[in-house]
């Protein structure tokens, strides 16, 4: 009986651990396949087409294979709503305006303080501790993300660049409370696939409006839109961001928060500045110089420090409100 006990546990951490690793993976891959669309399509634009597809594609999946699930809710459409308005129209936004006026590489590496807000958040929402040695830890990656921000050099280059690495910096933030929502939302009985479905639906509130005013007040913005959509490279990559990265990568990135404790699911984000620096320096050739290495050495430590060294007991501990 306690052997099958354990073995149904560690299959529960299993596949919270490989639906983590492999959203932040998918995500690494999402900025360079940014950096290069946004250069066709407004950010507004871009990021309204990206959730209109993921929305539509779990809705349609969800209803024909799992729709006891989307009946299960039993919150207040308002509270997915702001979930969605947070993660999606927030965070989102911030991070294609981010990538657009920084680079592919800052866009992976300042969004992965993500788990160190986790920690924040998750111990002032969740009530997971967060005793001194984290607070030390998301102190020290805070030292990381400033030095990648701030980096001279890019100021130097443009202006832009500082703003894009501020905005990166916001769009870390909302995801680590977006984060920290799912887990509140599935801790109260809702599915995780129902808050993928719903949580868009907050993002496009804000989002259709500012899509609109952005194509109203930019020149040409329309014309270029049209002219990117008729190119076939363009085309898939408006489709993996919207079916790939919204829809298939966040309900894995939910799971993982459904599965496992916040804190410890927020390390299988650092998957994705290894995956998005790496594509990034291959496939742009973007230069990642000392100052990004060292802010990103300092980032890594300290989301290494909040997730493993501080924790008590296994990093890996399922919730005890998970279910496979």
């Amino acid at each position: 009986m306690l052997n099958s006990k354990f073995k149904t546990q560690n299959s529960v951490k299993l596949v919270g651990v490989l639906s983590g690793l492999a959203a932040a993976s998918i995500w690494g891959g999402m900025y360079v396949v940014s950096d290069v669309v946004l250069e066709k399509i407004p950010s507004f634009t871009l990021l309204t087409l990206r959730l209109l597809l993921g929305f539509a594609s779990l809705a349609v999946v969800a209803a024909l294979t799992a729709p006891a699930q989307l009946r299960a809710v039993r919150l207040r459409p308002w509270a997915l709503l702001g979930i969605g308005i947070v993660g999606y129209g927030l965070s989102l936004a911030l991070q294609f305006v981010g990538t657009k006026l920084s680079t592919a590489a800052n866009g992976a590496l300042v969004t992965s303080a993500a788990p160190a807000f986790i920690a924040l958040f998750a111990f002032f929402i969740l009530r997971e501790p967060l005793p001194p040695a984290r607070i030390a830890a998301v102190a020290l990656a805070t030292v990381g993300v400033i030095i990648v921000v701030f980096d001279p050099g890019a100021v130097r280059l443009s202006g832009d660049v500082l703003w894009g690495n501020v905005a990166l910096l916001g769009a870390a933030l909302t995801w680590g409370l977006y984060s920290v929502l799912v887990k509140w939302a599935t801790q109260r009985g809702v599915p995780a696939l129902a808050v993928t479905v719903f949580a868009p639906l907050g993002g496009l509130l804000p989002v259709i409006p500012l899509a609109a005013w952005e194509l109203a007040t930019t020149s040409g913005a329309w014309a270029r839109t049209l002219a990117a959509l008729g190119s076939p490279a363009i085309v898939l990559g408006v489709l993996y961001l919207g079916l790939v990265s919204t829809a298939v990568a966040v309900y894995l990135w939910n799971k993982a928060f459904e599965l496992l404790d916040a804190t410890a699911a927020s390390l299988l984000f650092f998957a994705q500045p290894i995956v998005g620096a790496l594509l990034s320096a291959w496939l742009l050739g973007e230069a990642l110089g000392v100052q990004f290495f060292a802010g990103g050495a300092l980032i890594l430590l300290g989301v290494l420090w909040v997730t493993v060294v501080a924790p008590r007991g296994s990093p890996f501990t399922p919730s005890k409100d998970s279910h496979a």
